[in-house]
């Protein structure tokens, strides 16, 4: 029975982890819990989310063998890429919290509470101090510090990254829009209210302008993408040949030296986010405009003969997309085409958002690009 005891009292701290999960999980859930207000309105699951991994993690890691360099650079949160939380518990526990609207100091206490709650449960079951508990809490400790490091760098990368997205969306989808605005507005200012073209331009300056004001509203929403999360979509039904009959005429404000074809087959409705898809699409025929050759129109066809799937193709004669970056063309800050940024000096983010956006309809999008040809890029949309 002493023995028994003994063994009892001394339980190592990796085992003790293992066996009081539910007591220490439980404790730091109800801490997670006070730190409002991001913690509002969160389940309980919501709230554990990765921990259960992260307390495995910790456990296996005391039992593992380390080196004393292995050791200092975990104590300064700087182990190697293969460190058991790297792309992992850690990281994704960061990126959820950051989604969840936790502020990286309120994700910094949590793992202080952690820390806190286990050491605290686990000195309370010991009845004496053993030569192993010691050893057992300093790589206690440079786990948690190594789990720390990578979830502010998570974090921090995140954000940087939701950032320059943000700015980019913010300069290259408004272009067109604020563009036509800009225009129409000067034509009305020259011309005077007198001109028979008067309210066909003003309500054109009403349309892009409202369109602009709905992509202000957007941003938040495509900086998710960031956080791994979709595009949230609101469906109704849709007339994509109008859509995009209205995105030419916009552009046809813009450039006009352009020939904008838009061509139907078939039918062109289906339950769509017309506002996000009229991202798509002016992305794709804005792109076409500015890397046509002029040597023939632009063209837009919209095939709906298939009763389950619409097709969109957009087509622009002109240099070939090189090969290589028609592999990388959907991925952020790829400028495809453009070798002269002050040629071309928006960035890279269209065709990554039309993407997106397309990806939350359940459709794909793909390009073709050749010398005798021209490029064409294609959608295909399920119509439910």
């Amino acid at each position: 029975m002493g023995d028994e005891h003994q063994a009892t009292a001394h339980l190592r701290l990796a085992d003790f982890i293992r066996q009081n999960e539910p007591a220490i999980i439980n404790e730091w859930t109800e801490f997670a819990r006070t730190r409002s207000p991001a913690s509002d309105g969160m389940s309980k699951l919501a709230l554990q989310d990765h921990i259960v991994d992260i307390l495995k993690f910790v456990a296996n890691d005391l039992e593992s063998a380390q080196t004393p360099s292995e050791q200092m650079d975990k104590s300064r949160g700087l182990a190697d890429g293969e460190g058991p939380f790297r792309q992992s518990a850690a990281e994704i526990h960061a990126a959820l919290r950051l989604a969840d609207g936790f502020d990286i100091d309120q994700m910094v206490s949590e793992y202080r509470a952690l820390r806190a709650s286990v050491v605290k449960q686990w000195a309370a079951r010991q009845q004496s101090l053993a030569g192993t508990d010691i050893e057992d809490l300093t790589r206690f400790n440079e786990a948690i510090d190594q789990a720390v490091a990578e979830s502010v760098a998570h974090y921090t990368k995140t954000i940087d990254n939701s950032r320059n997205l943000f700015l980019g969306i913010l300069g290259h989808d408004l272009r067109n829009p604020i563009g036509a605005a800009s225009m129409a507005a000067r034509w009305i200012q020259r011309a005077g209210p007198s001109d028979p073209k008067h309210p066909k331009m003003v309500s054109e300056l009403v349309s892009t302008t409202d369109r602009a004001s709905r992509i202000l509203d957007d941003l938040f929403d495509l900086t998710r993408a960031s956080f791994g999360t979709d595009i949230p979509v609101k469906k109704a039904q849709t007339d994509m040949h109008s859509l995009c009959q209205s995105i030419a005429d916009e552009l046809r404000n813009i450039h006009q030296r352009q020939t904008i074809d838009v061509s139907q087959d078939g039918d062109p409705t289906g339950n769509w986010d017309a506002a996000r898809m009229g991202q798509v699409m002016s992305n794709l025929i804005g792109n076409a405009i500015q890397y046509s050759d002029g040597s023939g129109p632009v063209t837009v066809a919209i095939a709906g003969t298939d009763p389950g799937t619409l097709r969109v193709s957009v087509h622009n004669p002109g240099p070939p997309i090189p090969a290589e970056a028609q592999k990388a063309i959907f991925q952020s800050w790829m400028r495809g085409q453009v070798q002269d940024a002050r040629e071309h000096p928006h960035l890279g983010l269209g065709l990554y958002i039309a993407k997106l956006i397309v990806k939350a309809h359940g459709g794909e999008i793909a390009v073709s690009s050749e010398e005798t040809t021209g490029t064409t890029f294609r959608v295909r949309l399920p119509r439910k």
